[in-house]
């Protein structure tokens, strides 16, 4: 046997005798490099032969030492790309060797001349070197390695979700745009790279560029890529047939705009690939609505786009970041969709060891803006911190908890939740906490013209956050045993609830902002006085009925608007809110014929003119964070946070939206529970799915009369009809 341990600072393929080890791509991933860098573990024992046996790696520049950031700095992390190798063989007599890289090695110029994250990749055939990687003693003009010195303790191995390339996505069509421009269309709005194969001869060029959306006459549309250049370019050496696709970068892109091609480009020429991190499918959802269905299908798009080894806010321009907010406001969604534990479990250990010493939280992880604040005014202002960004840090673990039962998630981020506890309660005043920059509700609807910020006030959504995050914590370390602290931070958690009641309420019981997101994220994380809740209820309700039932809300109000309405007797609100189909809504992008989710409610105007090019992704996961009220309450698989996991579930479905039938199904660790509902009349038949070894209790929305029970004892408590039932299927008829 014989097994491979491989990294690199950069990007590396590692190749024995001729071929690529593995199907991993983009390794050894993106890390806060020099406190946290992963190695991959490979099998190697059938790619070696008897005799002589050859290993070499190729290399690029990738997250480590190319342009990235807001700054656009080289070298964030260091400025020599390295790779590193421990091979260790196991011989049939017992014995073992152990085979290293070191200065034994040689190095030579590959044909990757050019590669970057945000500007792709140029390849020049007439510099390969032919067996460098098979043969004893290849051509080519090689020279001495140098040894990279290292802290070699902060290596650990990658446990799971390698980035791969997962869908297979055939070229659709090959068009001339009103500008004469060749373009092709992949259909798709995806992640990853193009594959091509051509016939060409010496000096001819293949060269691409991706982009995402066509402007209004239907020609390129370039701008909202910003500064990146997202090309690929091929030059033969020789007159033969290539197939060829880059290999330290990806594009976030649904066409490409031929630049150059030898004869006549066709539609099997181009295959897309998209590049993610590999994770096991959880959830399915399928309606009477196709204008839901397509809306689940953008944001689970939106998560194959931006789920590449870290969580980026977008794949296209010249960003491609971990920015923590969009993260804490997909994650539950992300659960339902797929097994995103070891995913968010990675990221997470880069989110506590790029904490600053006082707790505070970086906007993005990993902190590749670590002490550069020129260049960019958001980082000028405070580059860590933000409320709702920040909050990651305990959000998640708790997210993680309650999908996947788990404790130890909340033992290894422990710290990381406390000092962040911490730094708000020490920038706090007098529990009020507010603290340099803040993005508040980004992006909403309701800001000033030509301000990205909403009308909001900062120390409301901060306190609402300060709260929020609080009460979690209390919550985790009851969990695992810490009850001096549990007990600490529930009085804390008191005594900010009651600041913020008593500072955003005035004496009639009205909130002192009266925005929408004011009332949703009081509802929504329990900040209202409960003889105040009818009031704050009506409220909202008003001021949806102000927008003619749209909403104005941005990342903060938005993930929990539905919820907001739902868990306080207007689920017709919810619904009517979501199946909203004109501008600003949900499915105001799906009719507009996207396939993911869009940054800006109006990233598209309905005039087809784009919102501004500065910052207008349609690959921006961030509002597909609705996913989770689809799965909790239309579908209604939901957790028991007494039992997590889904150990014990609880199965209320919604009625309503016009729908006559709803079929989900949800992976759990325990297996599939699944729930179907669908309307004859004035009957519901639900059909529900519960694994072994969990049991769930099922309530039925709006029930009469239980017509068919399947053998479940039906009753009616807190005005709730419901039953507990064991694993199984059951049919129910009400």
């Amino acid at each position: 046997a014989a097994y491979a341990f491989t990294t690199a600072l950069g990007l590396y393929n590692f190749y024995l005798n001729g071929a690529k080890v593995g199907d991993d791509e983009m390794t050894p991933g993106w890390t806060s490099y020099r406190k946290h860098l992963l190695y991959q573990t490979y099998d190697v024992t059938h790619s070696l032969k008897p005799g002589v046996n050859a290993a070499g790696a190729m290399l690029g520049a990738g997250w480590y030492k190319g342009v990235m950031g807001l700054t656009k700095a080289r070298c964030n992390y260091g400025d020599r790309t390295a790779f590193a190798m421990q091979m260790v063989l196991y011989y049939e007599d017992g014995t073992a060797e152990t085979v290293t890289t070191g200065p034994d090695w040689i190095g030579a110029d590959s044909p990757i001349v050019f590669s970057e994250i945000y500007d792709g990749e140029t390849y020049d055939a007439s510099l390969e070197i032919p067996g460098w990687a098979s043969e004893e003693h290849p051509g080519g003009d090689w020279r001495p390695v140098e040894t990279v010195p290292w802290d070699i303790s902060v290596l650990r191995a990658q446990s799971g979700s390698r980035v791969r390339m997962v869908d297979r996505m055939p070229a659709r069509r090959i068009f001339t745009t009103p500008k004469g421009e060749t373009v092709i269309d992949f259909g798709q709005n995806m992640t990853g790279r193009i594959h091509v194969s051509a016939y060409g001869k010496p000096g001819d060029v293949i060269e691409l560029r991706c982009f995402e959306v066509l402007d209004a006459r239907g020609n390129v549309y370039l701008a909202n890529l910003r500064a990146a250049k997202t090309t690929m370019k091929y030059v033969f050496a020789k007159e033969e047939t290539v197939s060829w696709h880059p290999r330290f970068t990806y594009m976030g892109f649904r066409y490409a705009v031929i630049r150059s091609f030898p004869g006549t480009p066709k539609t099997e020429n181009f295959t897309a690939y998209t590049l993610h991190s590999a994770m096991e499918p959880a959830g399915s959802i399928t309606c009477s609505n196709p204008l839901l269905n397509q809306l689940h299908h953008n944001y689970l798009w939106g998560l194959k786009g931006n789920f590449l080894d870290v969580p980026t806010d977008c794949p296209q321009r010249d960003e491609r970041l971990g920015w923590t907010g969009d993260a804490q406001i997909f994650c539950r969604t992300a659960c339902y969709l797929m097994n995103a534990y070891p995913f968010y479990s990675k990221w997470l250990v880069d989110v506590a060891a790029d904490q600053t010493p006082e707790g505070g939280v970086p906007h993005v992880v990993p902190n590749i803006e670590k002490g550069r604040t020129d260049g960019n005014w958001l980082l000028r202002q405070g580059p860590d911190s933000a409320a709702a960004w920040a909050d990651v840090a305990v959000i998640l673990p708790w997210t993680l908890y309650l999908m996947y039962g788990d404790k130890a998630v909340l033992r290894r981020q422990y710290g990381s939740m406390k000092a962040w506890i911490d730094f708000m309660k020490k920038h706090s005043k007098d529990y009020i906490w507010n603290y340099k920059l803040q993005f508040g509700d980004w992006v909403a609807l309701d800001a000033k013209e030509g301000s990205y910020f909403g009308a909001t006030p900062n120390d409301l959504t901060c306190t609402a956050y300060f709260a929020y995050s609080t009460g979690l914590f209390a919550k985790m370390a009851e969990v695992i045993g810490k009850q001096e602290d549990a007990q600490e931070y529930r009085a804390l958690y008191k005594h900010i609830v009651k600041k913020y009641q008593d500072t955003f309420f005035d004496r009639d019981g009205n909130l002192t902002a009266q925005t929408q997101t004011a009332h949703i994220v009081s509802l929504y994380f329990g900040l209202t006085p409960e003889p105040y809740r009818n009031r704050t209820v009506e409220g909202l309700k008003r001021l949806l009925a102000k927008e003619n039932g749209h909403l104005v809300t941005g990342f903060v109000g938005t993930p929990y608007f539905c919820h907001a309405l739902s868990r306080n007797g207007c689920v017709k609100e919810a619904y009517d809110l979501l199946l909203k189909e004109d501008f600003p809504s949900w499915l105001y992008q799906v009719k507009k014929g996207a396939t993911t989710i869009w940054e800006h409610w109006d990233g598209l105007k309905p005039d087809g003119s784009m919102w501004s090019p500065d910052m207008n992704s349609f690959n921006h996961y961030a509002y597909g964070a609705i996913g989770e009220w689809m799965y909790r309450v239309m579908a209604g698989l939901e957790t028991d946070e007494q039992a997590p996991g889904f150990r014990h579930a609880v199965l209320y479905p919604r009625i309503g939206g016009g729908l006559s039938f709803v079929d989900a199904c949800h992976r759990s660790v325990y297996g599939d529970f699944g729930v179907r509902w669908e309307i004859a009349g004035d009957e519901v038949v639900l059909t529900v799915r519960i694994p072994a070894n969990t049991s769930a209790c099922v309530r039925l929305d709006g029930a009469e009369t239980v017509l068919e029970n399947d053998g479940l004892a039906f009753r009616t408590r807190n005005g709730l009809c419901e039953a507990e039932a064991g694993s199984g299927t059951y049919r129910i008829r009400y």
